[in-house]
């Protein structure tokens, strides 16, 4: 799709969050902040059909709000926001754009689409933006969900929300949040009855490097042959680089099941990482594991969606080896299966 460009790139930040962390409160603040002489644009977007949130925006002069309803423009085909994007832009012609996905969406991945070629005349990304709602931070079920990790991933800044109400076991868990998170340099930002100015969040993007690609095992094939397919099914295994750390990570079938303890032992038996975070289906049930360097935490998990598993660590490694022992502790392997891993 070709755009109608602006004439200059628009600073663009995208106001993330779990359902209820309190987005839309954080963008109405920022909203209040636009310069007289400035047009300033929103595009949100609502899980259900009925748009909600656009009502509580702006309606005067200055302000172009612009909603997409039903799905998540995150996860869904990226034509209507698109669309809706192109317009937006080439209509109002904006001097600053905020974009509102739903809280059910994944927005690393919208933040992907919109650092694609094709937009970086048109959009200035700046620093993707979570918003956590500090006052349910001890609820576990809450904070353990696997969206509600993406979001916390994929931000460079976090707003932790309804600060003046947090309790001491909130504050706790956030301590433990930080550290947690450590490895990526968020900031933080307490929001409560102190609010986030604009300069506080209107910091450039920084692009982290990622790298997907087949099964280690299954490059070694075709790189002999000098060809590597496109990755649009599971198995792959990914690389992230950023500020001199690195995130390894394998996605498999959720229909491979693994043994438990082969594969509790090759998780412990691994040296010099900050984190390692993952979910398998095993023959002891769905089984998360949640290890820093100070405490192995494993526990029972509902079904995932499919197995996966990330570690951290200070520098670059090669993961062959890694890869095979964790393919060794699979069971059932169909056919399919066996010929993907005999490559």
């Amino acid at each position: 799709m070709k755009l109608i460009s602006p004439t200059k790139a628009v600073p663009t930040h995208i106001i993330s969050g779990f359902l209820g962390a309190g987005k839309t409160t954080l963008l109405q603040h920022l909203l209040s902040q636009k310069p007289e002489n400035e047009v300033w644009a929103v595009l949100m977007n609502e899980f259900g059909q009925i748009g909600v949130d656009q009502q509580l925006l702006p309606q005067t002069q200055g302000y172009e709000v612009k909603e997409l309803l039903g799905g998540c423009l995150c996860c869904s085909s990226q034509l209507p926001m698109q669309i809706a994007l192109s317009r937006l832009l080439s209509e109002s012609k904006p001097d600053r754009l905020f974009i509102e996905p739903t809280g059910l969406g994944h927005p690393a991945q919208l933040l992907e689409q919109l650092t694609e070629p094709h937009w970086q005349q048109n959009i200035a990304m700046r620093a993707l933006v979570t918003v956590v709602d500090g006052s349910r931070l001890h609820d576990a079920d809450w904070s353990k969900q696997n969206l509600y990790a993406d979001q916390l991933k994929a931000a460079q800044i976090l707003v932790v929300s309804h600060a003046d109400i947090m309790d001491v076991a909130d504050r706790q868990a956030l301590e433990v949040l930080k550290k947690e998170y450590q490895a990526y340099q968020q900031t933080w930002l307490m929001s409560g009855q102190a609010h986030i100015t604009l300069e506080q969040i209107d910091i450039l993007y920084v692009c982290t490097e990622r790298k997907i690609q087949p099964l280690l095992k299954i490059q070694k094939t075709y790189t002999a042959r000098q060809i590597l397919p496109e990755i649009k099914q599971l198995p792959y295994h990914y690389v992230e680089t950023t500020q001199g750390y690195s995130v390894a990570g394998w996605k498999l079938p959720k229909r491979w099941q693994f043994d438990f303890y082969l594969l509790l032992d090759l998780l412990c038996e691994q040296q010099d990482w900050l984190r390692i975070k993952a979910i398998f289906n095993t023959n002891q049930g769905w089984k998360v594991f949640n290890f820093n360097p100070e405490q192995f935490n494993y526990q029972s998990s509902e079904e995932g969606i499919d197995n996966r598993i990330e570690i951290i660590v200070r520098d670059q490694r090669d993961w062959q080896y890694f890869e095979d022992q964790l393919l060794q502790c699979q069971l059932n392997l169909d056919e399919t299966d066996k010929t993907t891993q005999q490559k």
